[in-house]
């Protein structure tokens, strides 16, 4: 069985704004670090209330240098695949099997009650090892994960894949969903629910069994994503789901949270300031947008317009729907396994009304695309983006809308290092020219589900080879590339080009020996 969960109940772990109120604001938005997320990620060294009673003491006095006195009452977290160098001679596979163990991070004590600054620290523990995606990124991540499995299976870490999945588990436990990754500050939010597709990568290898070990997980992160669903009136969202004029039930990306980002925070505050929207209204698509993981493109922008136009939590995104259909598949399946056929039957009829209400809203004919839908404007987005490539990574989409599909990223998205993101260049990272694995692979996943393998082994190809002609530049692996110009590296985003990088490593190594991609 999964780890030992306490029973789900609501966050007690306190921020770091919450810890530490004044000295935050005067260390964000004083710019002490060019990256939001250090002090976010600083381990103080005394209790909160002592070096808050110390900061008011001494901020007045001549001389005081606030990073000093940061520096010297918390202790900075340190990049340490920075200071990793690859044999690059040994080439790219040897340099795949090393990252995951510069990667990798232990297994914590979640509750040690002689450490008594643990409930201070932002990281939150985990029951087993985990892997972080590299940079700055010193956590697990949610969506990250998966795909960082795909690399984990193909390298046959069958432990490591093991103990992802007991994590995420034990996070559902705790909190009662999967953060969107193991801070303090991530609390408020979830990201693309893939924890039903981690479970059926380990089910393929190791029978159904798991559907029954992990099937209380998947039950707890279903409600939460369902929260509040049984008291909507039509025409109206709560939480994380809309009920549309017609009665059916689909989702959108939320965060609790009305207030600026604190991995973010100065970059939040400025932004506010250049919208026309009311500040708190502003926080919470922002916020959105990060729980989505597309942080940020003008796939959640109004027409237009740019990240002060941004409208997230009004959007029933295609992608997330997909996900929790393939949750309700998953769990119809479990169920079967159980030999509960009520309940499997329950939970496919679900999905099947998903199926249907989705596909009725996002199927823009004239553009043969799928396309998010603005539940407040009645209307679909304009943006063509490749979450259009979901309803064929999971099976929704009819074998007409695929070749339409298919023929729109042939048409339009496909570049010389893979698939551009979106078809417009606006500085934001999720945007043209940048492509990113997760992307390329539900695409070829999709593409090759309906029959299309000629187009996605072009996609896969060229992806590898992208990579491959970076690794011989930089001996790196990177989280996003610029596939429109293949010698370019890629921009956007609010902090620098990250290396490392999990996702990256995960799909690469799944292409090169699946799809025999040279």
């Amino acid at each position: 069985m999964p780890p030992a969960t306490p029973k789900a109940v609501a966050p007690q772990r306190q921020s770091p704004r919450q810890l530490f109120p004044g000295l935050f604001e005067a260390v964000q938005l004083g710019r002490i670090f060019p990256d939001n997320k250090t002090f976010v990620d600083a381990a103080p060294k005394q209790a909160p209330a002592v070096i808050l009673a110390t900061w008011r003491r001494e901020k007045g006095r001549p001389g005081f240098r606030l990073r000093d006195f940061v520096e010297t009452h918390f202790a900075l977290p340190t990049n340490t695949t920075a200071a990793f160098t690859t044999n690059q001679q040994a080439g790219l596979r040897h340099h795949l099997d090393t990252l995951w163990t510069v990667l990798a991070r232990p297994a914590a004590a979640v509750a040690d009650s002689a450490d008594l600054l643990a409930p201070f620290r932002s990281l939150v523990p985990l029951p087993r090892p985990y892997l972080v995606p590299g940079g700055r990124f010193r956590e697990v991540y949610y969506w990250d994960s998966y795909f960082t499995m795909l690399g984990l299976a193909e390298a046959n870490k069958t432990q490591l894949l093991r103990d992802i999945a007991d994590n995420f588990a034990y996070l559902i436990g705790r909190f009662g969903f999967v953060p969107n990754g193991n801070r303090t500050y991530y609390l408020t939010r979830s990201q693309p629910p893939f924890f039903a597709s981690m479970v059926q990568l380990l089910a393929r290898d190791r029978g159904n069994a798991e559907l029954l070990r992990y099937r209380p997980a998947l039950e707890a992160e279903y409600r939460y994503w369902m929260r509040g669903s049984q008291q909507l009136k039509p025409g109206t969202a709560a939480h994380r789901v809309v009920r549309l004029p017609g009665g059916a039930v689909l989702n959108r990306y939320w965060d609790e949270s009305a207030q600026p980002r604190e991995e973010s925070f100065a970059e939040d505050v400025a932004a506010a300031k250049k919208s026309q929207q009311q500040p708190a209204q502003f926080y919470r698509h922002v916020r959105a947008a990060a729980a989505s993981g597309w942080d940020f493109s003008s796939r959640w922008f109004g027409a237009g317009g740019g990240l002060g136009s941004i409208q997230t939590t009004d959007l029933v995104p295609v992608d997330l729907n997909c996900l929790l259909y393939n949750l309700e598949m998953t769990l119809a399946e479990a169920a079967r396994v159980a030999g509960q056929e009520v309940q499997s039957r329950s939970y496919t009829a679900k999905a099947t009304q998903r199926k249907t209400a989705l596909l009725a809203l996002s199927w823009d004919t004239k553009a043969g695309w799928f396309q998010d839908y603005n539940w407040r404007k009645k209307q679909r987005s304009q943006v063509r983006s490749l979450a259009g490539v979901f309803p064929l990574a999971f099976g929704l989409a009819t074998p007409a809308q695929a070749e339409r599909v298919g023929a729109g990223l042939k048409a339009n998205f496909l570049k010389p290092g893979g698939l551009v993101t979106t078809l417009s260049s606006t500085g934001q990272q999720w945007d043209a020219p940048n492509g990113w694995a997760p992307l390329q692979y539900l695409a070829i996943e999709g593409l090759a589900r309906y029959k299309q393998k000629p187009l996605a082994y072009t996609v896969a190809h060229r992806w590898v080879r992208l990579n491959s002609r970076v690794f011989a530049q930089t001996g790196k692996l990177l989280e996003k590339y610029d596939v429109l110009n293949v010698n370019r590296p890629a921009g956007g985003g609010e902090y620098p080009l990250q290396d490392g990088f999990g996702w990256t490593n995960g799909v690469l190594l799944r292409l090169l020996n699946r799809e025999n991609v040279k």
